[in-house]
């Protein structure tokens, strides 16, 4: 998915610069689909279970949970039943701000120092009813802010002023902070990607959070199928939809 950046307003409290994310529907139309449907599971398993804040990790890194996250949240926030904000919790890498290509000051970790406030670190994206945290300065080891009573107080804010709040956090295995905070989110989505993670270190992961936490796996980097088998079955399909059924 491309990534854009605009400048915006002058600052009024909350935060008038504008992240950029791309149309979703300029992605391939078969993994926007896909996409959709990783939402409308979500929704269905917020709505069942009455989960506001869902963490979105990985075992280890470079599994597409980012990216992963951003979907979800720009896809969740697009069809205007949610009021929905995409946090950065990876404070040693600020991969959100890097993703989207804007600057990773002013965020999470400015709030948890106590150099800045809540409504300074919230940022509105392009797309209605997403807001974003980003990581902010990046800290070597922020297990300690992560446990403590500030991100406690923050969490619960945030619960009240969204309807979904999808952390971004680091890969459980290597660092300790997705675990640190596991207790403070409704749920976790796992991410596995096809022929990068071993299984074991997966099923570590899952011991690691405690399965009950686990809401879905999604499994990235699948090998496609060949052009005619999409064509086959999805083809006709996807020309009707895209031509308006002419």
């Amino acid at each position: 998915m491309k990534i854009f950046s605009f400048p915006g307003k002058k600052d009024t409290g909350v935060s008038a610069r504008r992240i950029g994310i791309s149309n979703l529907r300029n992605l391939d139309p078969f993994y926007f689909e896909l996409l959709k449907g990783l939402r409308a599971k979500v929704e269905y398993k917020m709505d069942t279970l009455n989960l506001r804040v869902l963490a979105v990790s990985s075992a280890v890194a470079g599994e597409g949970k980012t990216l992963t996250a951003i979907q979800l949240a720009a896809n969740m926030a697009s069809t205007g039943r949610k009021k929905v904000l995409l946090v950065d919790m990876d404070l040693r890498k600020a991969n959100i701000s890097r993703e989207l290509g804007i600057a990773s000051d002013s965020g999470l970790s400015d709030f948890l120092s106590g150099s800045l406030p809540k409504e300074k670190i919230l940022r509105n994206s392009v797309v209605p009813g997403l807001s974003v945290i980003v990581g902010g300065k990046t800290i070597s080891s922020p297990t300690d802010m992560l446990a403590g009573d500030k991100f406690r107080s923050l969490l619960r804010e945030l619960r009240e002023q969204f309807d979904l709040v999808i952390l971004d956090t680091p890969p459980i295995l290597p660092v300790p902070d997705a675990v640190t905070i596991s207790e403070q989110v409704d749920a976790f989505i796992l991410l596995f990607r096809f022929g990068h993670t071993p299984h074991q270190l997966f099923r570590q992961a899952i011991d690691e959070l405690g399965e009950r936490k686990i809401v879905g796996v999604v499994l990235n980097g699948e090998e496609k199928k060949n052009d005619h088998y999409y064509h086959k079955y999805y083809g006709k399909y996807y020309q009707v939809s895209r031509t308006g059924g002419k």
